[in-house]
């Protein structure tokens, strides 16, 4: 059955709401066409004792299509605009900030809004927004889920749901918890994801299988906006058919942008079709296109770069595994390129037996000079820390960027000598900026690694990890075999970069690359 005025109650309310975000900011909430049918098919379809149908929407749906306004104008009308006496409304996230952005937009909601204001009492110490006349309220939920039993849920806000580290909290908010309430909502909101093993690819599925006709759940209401997977990636067609919101709430020349630059790049591609085209995509992507790697294998004359200024990336690895140091020199002028200088050890003493088993031809490299030796079976790290000492009398090593992991020693050795060492997060904030610079500059041929075999094996087993956001970081569980001095590299460069010439940091002048 459907109720056009449950309906229109729903839009109604949620029409007198404004937009919190840039230009939007201010102007009336008027649901776009896909958003309008969505509340009006949840809150309208109703069964035949007048109670709410769907008590789970699972809505699918790349970014920037105005999500989180529409995650935050349901969790508000659950709140303050259903009638419910005493609702428990939760917002969920794999984490705390998460679930704050949709709570935050709400907030900014309500400011906006002179009815909702004078009722309701925000306590934001917890993150609540206390609505008094029904002693109702709203509330962000961090992802500990043993703490959250017992709750009487009216409505579980979840956002990004494929990014749950696990299926823990997802139970413990949806499995039981709304049974003394006569018409909860669980709305599921999320982009694609990466994880085929998690609980959100499992909604997706369901969802999927409601919409084709393999399954029926009269309580599920699904959305997927997407593009599937045979569908033409670079048809402007279907990047509209996959963004409802193209041309409102999205400008089209920055999706064309971000297609330019997907396009020549693998491990952007998959960012491109999951965050804007909502394809589910493989976890790891393989990064550098070796054939754009290896035209860059200018030569690189040590001799010639003596007394030059540069930057250091070290990356240590467990005792009986490779550890890497690598120097960018940053170029002096418009005609120079970034030259870069790896160095790399391995234990002596168990190197031929690691040929033997990782079929890695340690001591050809050995033999070539473009893989050193520590004496014994670990690295010994004072014959190291004298190396990079020794580097400092020929070429002035102005920096060294270092993984804090494990190198406390070493870099209090370091300070020792004189030399200045910065702690490195090896996280998305520091490493995707200068890993997709370190791309950039591949695809331009402005770096210079003279063919460096150690390095350019390093640099083909690279997978990278994304995030939500689109950010990347080189991932050491999923490469296929060790990226030490790629890590490195990344860490050098980035120091490089920021400091280049005296006159600060390239991403001030244009800021960092967000494709």
């Amino acid at each position: 059955m459907f109720d056009k005025a449950k309906a229109d109650h729903a839009v109604n309310f949620i029409n007198c709401l404004k937009h919190t975000k840039g230009k939007w900011r201010g102007v009336p909430f008027e649901l776009l066409p896909w958003q309008d049918k969505i509340i009006r098919n949840l809150y309208g379809t109703v069964k035949e004792n007048g109670y709410r149908q769907y008590n789970t929407c699972y809505c699918e749906i790349p970014k920037k299509n105005g999500k989180s306004e529409l995650a935050a104008a349901v969790a508000l009308y659950m709140t303050c605009g259903d009638g419910e006496w005493g609702a428990e409304v939760y917002g969920c996230a794999s984490d705390r900030q998460q679930a704050s952005i949709v709570f935050d937009v709400a907030v900014d909601m309500v400011e906006q809004c002179p009815a909702l204001k004078k009722r309701i009492k925000p306590v934001m110490s917890v993150k609540r927004l206390v609505y008094k006349p029904t002693n109702s309220f709203y509330q962000v939920l961090s992802a500990e889920a043993y703490t959250k039993h017992g709750l009487n849920v009216h409505a579980v806000i979840f956002d990004e749901l494929h990014a749950q580290p696990n299926r823990e909290l997802f139970d413990v908010m949806t499995k039981g918890s709304g049974d003394a309430r006569t018409q909860p909502l669980f709305f599921l909101i999320t982009t694609a994801g990466n994880d085929r093993n998690s609980v959100c690819f499992e909604q997706h599925q369901k969802a999927l299988d409601i919409i084709e006709g393999r399954k029926t759940d009269p309580t599920f209401y699904p959305v997927i906006y997407g593009a599937a997977d045979e569908d033409d990636w670079s048809s402007e067609e279907v990047w509209h058919k996959a963004n409802p919101s193209l041309g409102s709430t999205i400008d089209i020349e920055k999706v064309r942008n971000a297609y330019i630059s997907a396009k020549e790049n693998a491990a952007e591609e998959n960012i491109f079709r999951q965050l804007r085209l909502n394809q589910w995509v493989k976890q790891s992507t393989r990064w550098m296109q070796m054939d754009k790697w290896d035209a860059c294998a200018f030569p690189v004359d040590e001799g010639e770069l003596l007394g030059r200024e540069c930057y250091g990336g070290l990356d240590l690895s467990s005792s009986t595994d490779i550890t890497a140091f690598v120097l960018v020199f940053p170029p002096r002028g418009d005609t120079e390129k970034y030259m870069i200088l790896p160095y790399c050890w391995i234990p002596e003493d168990n190197m031929r037996l690691r040929v033997r088993r990782d079929h890695v031809p340690y001591d050809v490299w050995v033999a070539e000079g473009c893989l050193l030796t520590t004496e014994g079976n670990v690295i010994h790290y004072g014959y190291i820390e004298n190396f990079i000492e020794e580097l400092g009398t020929k070429y002035h090593i102005m920096e060294i960027a270092f993984d804090r992991w494990g190198a406390t020693q070493m870099v209090q050795d370091l300070e020792g000598m004189g030399f200045t060492v910065v702690p490195f997060g090896q996280g998305y904030k520091d490493m995707s900026p200068p890993t997709k610079e370190l791309m950039k500059l591949t695809l331009e041929e402005r770096i210079a690694h003279g063919g460096h075999k150690v390095l350019r094996w390093m640099m083909d087993n690279v997978f990278v990890r994304n995030d939500p956001a689109g950010n990347i970081k080189m991932d050491k569980e999923k490469s296929t075999e060790k990226i030490d001095a790629a890590v490195a590299t990344v860490m050098a460069l980035d120091r490089a970069i920021r400091n280049q010439g005296g006159e600060g940091s390239v991403y001030d002048d244009r800021g960092i690359l967000i494709f």
